[in-house]
């Protein structure tokens, strides 16, 4: 049976992105610290101050491209159709 995706929710998918790329951007983050503990100068403070800030960065220009992104995409879908895929019923 195939199905068609003719609109997506434009802020709840961009909710949902935004938490994953917040979730993505903490272990990096967290790796990235390292180098930076290390550094030494005025870059150091900078770094420090960059690497705090990046997973909150990350979260809301995930956000925002991903609002835009639905945003297109049901633009686009209502004149051409969605995505289409086949479904089939699995067992427990």
């Amino acid at each position: 049976m195939k199905k068609q995706v003719v609109s997506v929710s434009i802020l709840q998918n961009a909710k949902v992105m935004a938490a994953l790329y917040f979730a993505i951007s903490l272990p990096f983050t967290l790796l990235m610290t390292i180098p930076a503990l290390m550094g030494q100068g005025q870059g150091a403070g900078f770094s420090i101050v960059m690497l705090v800030l990046m997973p909150f960065l990350y979260t809301l220009i995930g956000f925002v491209f991903t609002l835009v992104g639905a945003w297109v995409y049901n633009v686009i879908a209502a004149r051409i159709g969605g995505f289409e895929f086949t479904t089939a019923e699995v067992g427990k």
